[in-house]
């Protein structure tokens, strides 16, 4: 037996489980138990009463805010699990520094989770954040826009003004915020790399860095490379007729997978890894609060990470609203027997998708 995520043993109650406690509180629900060592082995605790009011006292003097626990004692084994709750008043500080739980072990939240924990204590997100800019413009979008209500008439300004509105990339007052920068014709954001090997890891064929520019721009363009390497002509009988070798709507719905979900707050960029035999789309981030490994292999679960940019990939018909995503990933390889591959790390989520003819 040995501890987990939500599970942790402590031999003797000494300061160390608070930094637990503030992990538990701040990244999911969990207990401590005292008098197990951590190979498992019951020892109990000498007096659990006296221990319990230690506990008790401690959280109170050392967190900030005081996180919702409970404390019960086995009498048979003198073991006191202490369940600490998922709090709603984010970050929970311990000696002034956040911790979360990575595994089995528990560890300091960095700048940009420490962000997360503080959106999320406001109620809040990245994408609500004000804009760096106020400066910004969207022919990007406001073309975009225009194809999918079926004219080319450019929206007057009073007009699109009140469509970023309705798109919630600014407030009522009028301040653009994080989620308008990320369609914005320019940006500091991080933006996509695109890598092109060739038949091993070492040797590579080309790289483009898409950035400071609007999100829509880097979907199109990615579009544009993949058809250039993965499209070939094949002749059949006396017509020629263009094969796809990586089913384009695969490619699509991975790589809006990866623009959409990804943790913008996160330096580092969408990677598109181009082999000879598949092509590996990485997301940063990992998986959003509230989805598992096993939901992101089966699909059917939707939850955004950054909900105003997947309405606006919903409404400019880049993207489902109802998780069928890795579904329709799935569907596109039909019959075949090399299948897409799913993988979700602690910071990022992964996409394979292999050449399914020559």
């Amino acid at each position: 037996m040995r501890g987990s995520t939500e599970l942790e043993f402590c031999e003797t109650v000494s300061s160390g489980f608070l930094k637990t406690v503030c992990a538990f509180a701040n990244s999911g629900t969990g207990e401590i138990r005292f008098g197990i060592a951590d190979d498992g082995t019951v020892k109990g605790v000498a007096d659990p009463t006296d221990a319990c009011l230690a506990i008790e006292s401690r959280i109170n003097d050392s967190i900030i805010p005081v996180p919702v626990c409970s404390l019960s004692t086995d009498e048979e084994t003198s073991v006191i699990t202490l369940k600490v709750c998922e709090g709603l008043s984010k970050p929970y500080l311990y000696r002034a520094d956040a911790y979360l739980r990575s595994g089995y072990a528990t560890v300091p939240a960095d700048r940009p989770e420490l962000t997360r924990l503080i959106l999320e204590g406001q109620k809040a997100s990245f994408e609500a954040l004000e804009a760096s800019s106020q400066e910004l413009t969207f022919s990007t979008l406001r073309t975009r826009l225009a194809d999918c209500r079926n004219t080319p008439t450019p929206f007057p300004p009073h007009s699109f003004q009140d469509m970023l509105r309705s798109l919630e990339l600014c407030s009522s007052s009028g301040k653009l915020n994080k989620a308008a920068e990320i369609f914005a014709d320019t940006n500091e954001l991080p933006g996509t790399e695109i890598v092109r090997y060739g038949e091993n890891g070492s040797v590579i064929h080309d790289r483009q860095i898409l950035e400071h520019m609007s999100v829509l721009e880097q979907y199109d363009q990615s579009l544009q490379i993949f058809r250039q390497h993965y499209s070939c002509e094949r002749t059949k009988g006396s017509f020629r007729e263009t094969m796809q070798m990586i089913p384009e709507s695969a490619f699509c719905e991975a790589l809006t997978n990866a623009l959409m979900h990804r943790a913008w707050d996160v330096n580092a960029p969408v990677s598109i890894a181009m082999h000879p035999d598949s092509i590996v789309i990485t997301s940063p981030g990992g998986l959003p609060e509230g989805m598992g490994k096993e939901d992101l292999i089966k699909g059917g679960l939707s939850v955004s990470r950054n909900r105003i940019t997947g309405n606006i990939f919903f409404r400019l018909r880049l993207a489902e609203r109802f998780g069928t995503g890795i579904t329709r990933i799935n569907e596109s390889y039909g019959q075949s027997q090399i299948r897409p591959g799913f993988d979700a790390m602690e910071n990022a989520v992964r996409i394979t998708l292999p050449v399914i003819m020559p």
